[in-house]
Formats: structure tokens, sequence, C-alpha cells
């Protein structure tokens, strides 16, 4: 199934990625890793991946969201999963990737938590 990105902005500040379809190795994972840098550029550093619509990662595709995490966190962002269940929340917790990356059961209730404060300006 293709990827497809959509983006939104809950509130002010943060960014929702929503993705559709199945994530994996190749042109998918360059595209959200792309995406992400595209934010960076654009000084959006509060990122959330809502993961709902996704039917399928592969490990490639969790590599892809850790490398997304770390640039954002050095960038003094940060980045939240949402929607993620079935076999997308099995890879993340077989992963231990729960244990370093804030889940929440949607978008609306990542933006809501996220704090409100800037990275440092650059």
């Amino acid at each position: 199934m293709i990827l497809h990105l959509y983006k939104s902005y809950p509130k002010q500040g943060v960014t929702v990625i929503q993705m559709k379809g199945s994530i994996h190795t190749g042109p998918d994972c360059r595209r959200v890793e792309d995406e992400t840098e595209t934010l960076i550029h654009a000084k959006e550093y509060f990122v959330i991946f809502d993961l709902t619509d996704v039917c399928h990662i592969d490990s490639a595709a969790i590599g892809s969201i850790v490398r997304c995490f770390s640039r954002l966190k050095t960038s003094g962002g940060n980045l939240r999963l949402a929607g993620c269940s079935g076999m997308i929340e099995k890879s993340l917790k077989l992963s231990q990737l729960h244990k370093v990356l804030e889940m929440y059961p949607t978008a609306a209730a990542a933006a809501e938590h996220f704090p409100h404060k800037h990275p440092p300006a650059s």
C-alpha cells in the first residue's frame, strides 16, 4: 500500500504528520525523513507522527522514526507518536521504542501535552 503523508497544525507550534498506508524500507522511509528535515528547516520542531492509518511498518521504518526523533531532539524539538495499535504498537514495543518516545492514543492528546516552549533560536 502506498504511503500518503498529510500535514495539519492542531495548535500553534505543533505539526501533525498523518500517515496512511505502509512504511517500508527505501522510498517510504526517505519520504518520512525528508519531511522531517523540511519541518526542521521551516523551524517546526514539535512534531507528531499520527500512525492511526498505518497498516504495516518494517524494521527500516522503526529506524527512520528513531532518526527523525534524534534530528528533532538535536534541533531543540521533540517527536511524539499517536494512534499506534495492533501490529504497529507491537513492533514499537518489541523494539523498546515506547520507552524513548511518548505514545498517545490520538494526535489531539499528543498535541495537548506538548510543552509551551520554543527551541533556542538558530
